[in-house]
């Protein structure tokens, strides 16, 4: 075509534009620019020998015409704006009911930041799209080829940073936040490729539509202004086609100037043209066969690489060596409104007007043969009908016109659209009549007082609210914000306001599902596994499954796969409800609540990191303990599970010998809690299942005594310590430390430990002379004693309770200072006055609670030992601390004072004697019973020679004498040997 034909296609148009632009700016200028450009985007997009076909996402007037094209031009090869790398994927569509999203997934990056890892990027699918229409087309005709021509999955991440993709489209005012509805947050954090997205990207210009349109959000302008004239079915495609390309190069000359999107914008265009020109050039297709679906904000482009004609100076980039996965999740209205900002409801609505858009203009529309979800085809067929449906297997509608393969007229079919005044559809009573009674009977199974009443005002309320906005009837935004209006009060009384029943009422948060056959390994292997169970797992909601594995033992296998879904995936997916897994315990009955195919897109995401799950398990375990930030705690809960879930002793002994590492290299205590609590539970397991201790529990006990026994001075110092973390680490000294001695620590580590530390706060002084307590070098008398002089200090009065909450914590290592704790608090009760104790009384309760809740019930079931059951009881209790010591009774005093020196039972039961003598071989007479006990040593008497043995080792001199004629005084060797008495007491004394 020559440039003289090229300029004349829009002459009207612009002469137009050109005296609008001069009567409202008053004269050339930018204006006028803006509006001759937009004409020559247009004419230069519709002269385009390939043809293009603009696109809005997930726009049922898209759709509509799309299916309507697709049976005119029977093209033979369809171009599709869709990352390329997502073909192979497109086929398992016919098994999964949409909507559904195709996902490349990526776990491990090569070529990218690892803190980008995991990367995900997300293309929904919906039925009411232009998009599914052509893949419909495409896979169920034989003959015609589809081809994704749009940048893959690695290339979405080589040309956006994180910051430029952090910058999608807000959402809008009225749009929830994601994670508000059930199904918002099926997308996760992917990348969505939004294709047609068609928004404007110029905030004032949004806002002038928004305002002049008498809308609230861009969902409802595009629906009013463009869905409904493009959707009544009397603009032909080339109307639609030009409109759109209009709509696009609006967008566009208008957008703001941000370098970075419009860069990647334009990439984009060259890389989907170079993509379309090799296919052609390779297959040899004539463009006139070819259709090429894309957005209508990509079909107005001014890359010089446009057209089948265009410059071949793009280089598409080579792909990083990041290793890509693909399947398909379950997507939903929901998640593609928040994931691409549109209105909440946007999406349900728009189906609805699909539907409605399918009755009225008599398009029959294409789906996937098997296409799950799908209504079935009428049983009676016309014989024109029956001609048609054998290749599609839809629903039924008028014939439609025979394939038309000449080009597409490039005449102004702008200027009469633009120009003909709006067909006015007129108010369908019934169906919003109908409309009104479903909401107010919504309305009162959602607990609201609704009723006919306010059916009427609903009624009459949508009219009114149209007619204030210039609508010829009432749209389903206006119907919702009547409904909102006329029923919701002051409070919502349900889950659910009437906004949201609207939505629900209009098709709801419809939620796909991915067939079986689509499933990844990983997935299949789970419900073949679960088979047992005899549920339908990917039914969406909540099922009970009952396990008895004394009945049925081959329910156990299902029991441990129920367990490490309950690890792996959502809070929800698995929840037990009765039964439990712990070290050395086993259920023989359980009972779960199992949602697994309301959480399939994470069982699908499963199956990107493995083929079973006691991979995936293994996997993860590794990852957690050798990651970058793993603690001693993290490793030790890696251990647990590995033993719990995977029963594998070699991945144990394995992570367990990582702990010795992490805990050498660990110089804070913040993690002794946790160490703790696990290391006893792992070695209770193994004390009571294994023969022997593992080597690496004993290297932990033994490494780990040593370790906290260097760190405790300093701990106690810390001002960043907490009064439980030392706790903890003297619970493990103290409770290891039989295993650790056996293991060859030394004790005196320990006890230079504690002598070294000196605290500063009051609840770690209290921690500490709970140490020396359980060390004996403090009495519990001085311990007593050091808690009543705080009480009659009136300076520290106030603090005791931090004295108090460090008693309390001293009940982990010290569990038999139980009774000295509930002194101290009795005696604070008892001793000071209502003036100390009632504004002290609230940091002790805070105190305690914050710092010692799990400790509580050992206080509490030592109070109840020691105070008296009953209330009557109470006025004449005496404490048994305050309790004066009790007189013995007279005959045992007397009977202490006259006890003989020797051995009292044998005289007084002398059968038993003898018989245990006769037993021996033993023979002897009694003494006389009268005869006095020998007071003097008669040991000593009886055996000298080994006394002056041990005198002259010593080096001392003596006889015998008197004690070889008679018994001497006790006291008699003291005081005849008193250099030997005395180095015999240094020596059993160990100085």
């Amino acid at each position: 075509m020559s440039t003289r034909q090229e300029s004349t296609s829009f002459a009207a148009l612009r002469g137009q534009l050109q005296e609008a632009a001069a009567a409202f700016a008053g004269g050339p200028d930018a204006l006028e620019g803006i509006l001759l450009g937009l004409v020559d985007d247009v004419d230069r997009a519709v002269r385009e020998p390939l043809e293009i076909f603009p696109v809005c996402h997930h726009s049922p007037a898209s759709a509509t015409a799309m299916a309507r094209r697709l049976r005119e031009k029977q093209p033979k090869v369809v171009y599709l704006e869709l990352c390329e790398d997502m073909a192979p994927l497109l086929t398992e569509l016919r098994n999964c009911r949409l909507p559904v999203a195709v996902q490349a997934f990526a776990g491990d990056v090569d070529g990218f930041p690892v803190e980008w890892a995991p990367l995900s990027v997300v293309a929904p699918i919906t039925e009411a799209s232009a998009e599914y229409q052509a893949i419909a087309y495409a896979l169920d005709t034989p003959g015609v080829e589809l081809v994704l021509v749009d940048r893959s999955s690695d290339h979405v991440f080589q040309w956006d940073s994180r910051g430029e993709r952090a910058r999608e489209a807000a959402p809008e005012g009225t749009a929830p936040a994601e994670g508000t509805d059930p199904g918002a947050g099926l997308h996760g954090e992917a990348v969505g490729v939004e294709i047609g997205d068609l928004r404007p990207r110029f905030a004032e210009l949004e806002e002038h539509l928004l305002r002049h349109g008498k809308v609230r959000h861009w969902s409802e302008w595009w629906h009013q202004y463009v869905e409904v004239p493009l959707g009544d079915g009397t603009a032909d495609h080339d109307t639609y086609r030009q409109v759109m390309f209009l709509i696009g190069s609006l967008f566009r000359r208008l957008a703001p100037g941000d370098g970075g999107r419009v860069r990647v914008d334009e990439d984009r265009e060259r890389y989907m043209w170079t993509r379309m020109r090799e296919h052609l050039s390779a297959t040899g297709a004539d463009p006139a066969d070819c259709l090429y679906v894309c957005g209508a904000f990509h079909a107005a482009s001014r890359v010089p690489e446009f057209g089948v004609d265009g410059a071949d100076t793009f280089t598409i980039s080579p792909r990083t060596a990041t290793t890509w996965q693909y399947g398909l999740i379950p997507s939903s209205n929901g998640a593609i409104e928040a994931q691409f900002g549109l209105a909440a409801g946007s999406v349900s609505i728009a189906s609805t007007e699909w539907a409605k858009s399918l009755r009225r203009t008599g398009v029959r529309p294409y789906r996937l043969a098997g296409q799950a979800g799908a209504k079935k085809p009428a049983t009676k067929k016309t014989a024109a009908t029956k001609s048609l449906s054998g290749r599609t297997g839809t629903a039924v509608g008028p014939p439609s016109p025979s394939p038309s393969p000449s080009p597409s007229s490039t005449g102004d079919h702008l200027s009469g659209f633009l120009h003909r005044a709006p067909v006015l559809d007129g108010l369908d009573e019934a169906e919003l009549l109908g409309w009104s009674v479903d909401i107010v009977r919504a309305a009162r199974r959602g607990g609201y007082l609704a009723s006919t009443a306010d059916a009427i005002a609903v009624f009459e309320t949508s009219i009114l609210l149209a007619g204030m906005r210039d609508r010829a009837k009432p749209t389903p935004y206006d119907f919702q914000d009547a409904a909102v209006t006329c029923i919701e009060k002051d409070r919502v009384p349900g889950r659910r306001d009437v906004r949201r029943l609207v939505e629900i009422m209009m098709g709801g948060d419809r939620i796909g599902q991915v067939g079986y056959e689509s499933l990844p390994p990983l997935a299949r292997d789970v419900h073949d596994r679960l088979e047992p169970l005899g549920l339908k797992l990917q039914q969406r909601g909540v099922q009970r499954a009952l396990l008895d594995m004394v009945s049925r033992p081959e329910l156990e296998a299902c029991s441990d796969v129920l367990w490490m879904l309950r690890r792996l995936m959502p809070h929800g997916a698995a929840r037990p409800i009765m039964g439990e897994r712990r070290l050395g315990e086993r259920s023989i009955q359980e009972s779960w609540d199992l949602a697994i195919g309301t959480h399939q897109r994470a069982l699908i995401e499963l199956g990107y990191e493995g083929v079973s799950i006691e991979q995936v398990l293994e996997q993860r375990l590794r990852r957690d303990a050798y990651g970058p930030r793993a603690t001693t705690a993290t490793v030790l809960a890696a251990v647990e599970d590995a033993t719990l879930y995977l029963r594998s002793r070699r991945l144990a002994d394995e992570l367990g010998t990582h702990a010795l590492k992490v805990l050498a290299t660990e110089r804070s205590v913040d993690g002794a809690p946790e160490v703790l609590r696990r290391v006893r539970a792992l070695l209770a397991y193994y004390r009571t299942s294994e023969p022997v201790l593992p080597a690496w529990i004993e290297s932990f006990v033994k490494t780990g005594y040593a370790h906290y026994c260097t760190l405790l001075p300093t701990a106690f110092r810390d001002e960043d310590a907490t009064v439980g973390q030392v706790a903890a680490m003297l619970g493990f000294l103290f409770s290891m430390e039989s295993l650790a001695l056996s293991l060859g620590c030394d004790r005196a580590q320990l006890e230079l430990a504690v002598a070294q530390s000196h605290p500063e706060e009051p609840s770690k002084t209290a921690l500490l002379w709970a140490a020396q307590v359980q060390l004996g070098t403090l009495s519990r008398a001085e311990l007593r004693a050091r808690c009543d002089e705080l009480l009659d200090n009136p300076l520290v009065v106030p603090a005791y309770p931090r004295y108090l909450s460090g008693f309390v914590q001293a009940l982990e290592p010290v569990p038999g200072l139980a009774d000295v704790v509930v002194e101290a608090v009795s005696n604070a009760f008892g001793r000071l006055p209502d003036p100390v104790l009632l504004p002290w009384l609230p940091l002790l309760i805070t105190t305690l609670r914050s710092g010692a809740a799990e400790l509580a019930p050992l206080l509490v079931r030592e109070a109840g030992r020691i105070f008296p059951g009953r209330l009557a009881a109470l006025d004449a209790w005496v404490p048994p601390w305050r309790a004066p010591a009790a007189p013995l009774p007279a005959s045992r005093a007397e009977a202490a004072v006259h006890v003989p020196r020797g051995a009292a039972l044998l005289p007084e039961y002398p059968a038993a004697c003898e018989a245990v003598a006769g037993l021996l071989g033993c023979v002897g007479e009694w003494a006389p019973s009268e005869a006095p006990a020998p007071s003097g040593a008669v040991l000593l008497a009886a055996h000298p020679a080994a006394c002056d043995a041990v005198a002259d080792l010593l080096g001392c001199d003596g006889g015998w004498p008197a004690l070889r004629t008679s018994a001497s005084d006790g006291a008699a060797l003291t005081a005849r040997h008193p250099h030997t008495a005395k180095t015999l007491e240094a020596l059993l004394s160990g100085r």
